[in-house]
């Protein structure tokens, strides 16, 4: 972080100064309200908001796309959904610490947490696979939960100064190692399985230098680096399932290996195991549509050109 603010001009610099204070003065407005009034009302706020962003456009888009068959005013109540969704995120966000404590069992329903105990145990690496769904931080603090060595693989903010606050964040609820993507957290990665580790990494959202695999009908390039990574150390592919019960509160799955395709065609067992990954991807967002970050380009840019 340092060495990116020595690079940067002295007017980003600034710029981030500004925006770290409005993000410190936003988490210290929702902090003085515990969890669960900051989650409601975060999620108040955003769900009459968002749809007055540009990117409701964008959502509205990829709903359209993705269920054809409902009619509008189904589509206007998903849309809700999702912008309350994401507002309880952004609420909850100041208090993920309280995931690293006893709370955690009282607000988090956690499914299949013997498969990530008996991976530890047995000092198996695993390569687990999520989606950005419900509040996804959740996933990273039940990882933590049971003492499995795992390298929770993460976006960097564009402003280090934020990005450090929200590595702090996860820290705080148990975290024990954050990886950058890029080129040198691609290696921490391979050097993480080879000891043994396991890695977690989301697999939902588009790498424009990804493979083209089906995605609700239509193609969408889809990264397959989770799945390389499963074939070339031998690890098990677990997704891992979070939901919103209500509230603030959660229920977590582990779920079963997605199986890796045995074809001798390294290419088309690739393929065939990343578009069982999206079927799962797919079968998740079928059961709470509104839980969904629905806001990204998941696919080419002319299907969002008017």
């Amino acid at each position: 972080m340092i060495e990116a603010q020595r690079r940067a001009s002295l007017l980003t610099r600034i710029g981030w100064r500004v925006e770290a204070t409005a993000w410190d003065a936003y988490a210290a407005w929702y902090k003085i309200k515990g969890i669960d009034r900051a989650s409601d009302a975060a999620g108040d706020l955003l769900r009459r908001i968002g749809p007055l962003t540009p990117t409701q456009r964008i959502a509205r888009i990829n709903m359209q796309r993705c269920f054809p068959e409902a009619a509008e005013p189904e589509i206007d109540r998903l849309l809700g959904g999702m912008w309350e969704n994401f507002g309880r995120l952004a609420g909850e966000m100041p208090h993920l610490g309280v995931f690293a404590g006893p709370e955690f069992e009282e607000r988090v329903e956690f499914i299949g947490r013997e498969r990530l105990e008996a991976a530890r145990d047995a000092g198996q690496p695993l390569v687990l696979i999520g989606m950005h769904n419900a509040n996804w931080e959740i996933a990273a603090a039940a990882i933590s939960q049971t003492g499995l060595p795992c390298h929770i693989t993460y976006r960097p903010a564009n402003n280090v100064l934020i990005d450090k606050r929200i590595s702090n964040m996860r820290v705080g609820y148990g975290v024990k190692t954050l990886t950058a993507k890029g080129g040198e957290g691609a290696k921490q990665i391979m050097q993480a399985l080879k000891a043994g580790d396991s890695v977690a990494l989301m697999n939902d959202q588009k790498m424009n230098d990804g493979i083209a695999a089906p995605f609700f009908g239509h193609p969408a390039m889809t990264a397959p680096g989770p799945t390389r990574l499963a074939m070339r150390h031998n690890c098990p592919l677990v997704p891992i399932s979070v939901r919103r019960t209500e509230g603030a509160r959660f229920r977590v799955e582990i779920l079963e290996p997605i199986e890796i395709s045995q074809n001798p065609d390294r290419n088309a067992a690739i393929l065939e195991t990343v578009t069982r990954i999206n079927q799962w991807v797919e079968s998740e967002i079928r059961k709470a549509p509104e839980q969904w970050f629905w806001v990204h380009r998941r696919w080419a840019k002319d299907v969002y050109r008017v």
